[in-house]
């Protein structure tokens, strides 16, 4: 008799606990945000996995926007046939990109490693949602705990990237049937190779506007410590950093001589090369008539394939990124992608138009 009440308190117990995990279990993967229409960003983190157990990469780019809407990998396949991979995120801030970095080397060792400088701006976490976007495709391991410490703002909590539940709970009036469809199947891959197309246009329309000058242009210390954490790791694997700044210089995110002048010099004193691109939009054909989705802060596809022509010569006659074309396997992966990205801009550029002639 006591064991059968001992049983019955147990299960009292056990029951519900069980309950509540299974309700876990379920609920989360449709409350987690899926980042497909909306806010695609939060895409490109998971979809790197897949794509690098397809094949390696000999180029990768790491930073913001600024990497993932403006080098097309595709292009430089065709082109140069340069294997690469753009590891960006929407703000991806500068430690962002030294774990991307990291997470990537527990893959494949790059030949060349590209990093856009404008988010050494940046000395400090900004915002959670720029946060979850980049972290929460990462796969667990090390480096996502250490991503996570180094990303969080003072609002957030580490118990919270491990319990998504926790973070996500409230979505339940915000849920749509993409939330359902993709809870517990496989999403559709938002971007080619890292980079995601934007095929309108929408004209700059900054005339001469001044800049506001700023109290103090030295570059914060916490991100030059990252920098110096790229670099230190580049060389430990014997891959070739080279730093840039995308052409695109809008009024809202504008790069200032100054910056460039600290970048110049820490190039200088590490041996590596840096390309800033904003004096040379004109030699590369840019046009921000055309070549822009939002005003001039972007570069829609066709600002980003002429980029990328220009930027994978460079790869390849200036930092002897290998041409791969010859290899059997590995253009058979490429010619899939290449028709992919082909497909999609059809069909995103048919959709611009639409707007313009309905």
């Amino acid at each position: 008799m006591k064991t059968s009440n001992k049983i019955i308190r147990a299960s009292a117990l056990i029951i519900p606990l069980l309950l509540v995990v299974a309700f876990l279990i379920c609920a989360t993967p449709i409350l987690q945000p899926k980042y497909i229409t909306a806010s695609p960003e939060g895409s490109l983190t998971a979809e790197y996995y897949d794509a690098v157990k397809e094949t390696k990469h000999d180029v990768l780019f790491i930073g913001d926007c600024e990497v993932y809407e403006s080098f097309v990998p595709a292009v430089l396949w065709e082109e140069y046939g340069i294997s690469s991979y753009v590891r960006g995120g929407a703000q991806q801030l500068v430690w962002h990109s030294y774990y991307m970095l990291e997470d990537a080397l527990r893959y494949e060792t790059p030949k060349i490693v590209v990093f856009n400088v404008l988010a050494l701006k940046y000395g400090e976490p900004q915002k959670e949602a720029y946060n979850r976007l980049a972290l929460d495709g990462m796969e667990w391991s090390e480096t996502k705990v250490g991503a996570i410490k180094a990303s969080m703002t003072e609002e957030e909590s580490f118990t919270s990237y491990v319990w998504p539940f926790l973070r996500y709970h409230s979505r339940w009036n915000q849920l749509t049937a993409e939330d359902f469809k993709y809870a517990f199947s496989d999403k559709p891959t938002v971007s080619d190779s890292g980079y995601l197309m934007q095929t309108d246009i929408v004209p700059a329309t900054e005339g001469q506007e001044t800049p506001r000058p700023l109290v103090d242009y030295t570059l914060p210390k916490a991100a030059m410590e990252y920098l110096d954490r790229i670099t230190k790791l580049c060389g430990e694997k014997n891959m070739e950093l080279i730093l840039i700044k995308a052409p695109t210089n809008a009024l809202a995110y504008h790069w200032y001589d100054e910056w460039d002048e600290q970048i110049l010099a820490y190039a200088a004193k590490n041996g590596l090369a840096y390309y800033n691109f904003i004096p040379h939009a004109e030699e590369m054909g840019l046009d921000m008539s055309t070549d822009t989705y939002d005003k001039g802060v972007h570069l829609n596809v066709y600002g980003a394939e002429k980029l990328t022509r220009y930027f994978g010569k460079i790869l390849a006659e200036e930092h002897h990124a290998p041409d791969r074309r010859q290899d059997v396997e590995l253009s058979r992966v490429w010619n899939r992608r290449v028709a992919a990205y082909n497909e999609r801009k059809t069909q995103m550029a048919s959709v611009s138009q639409s707007k313009i002639n309905p």
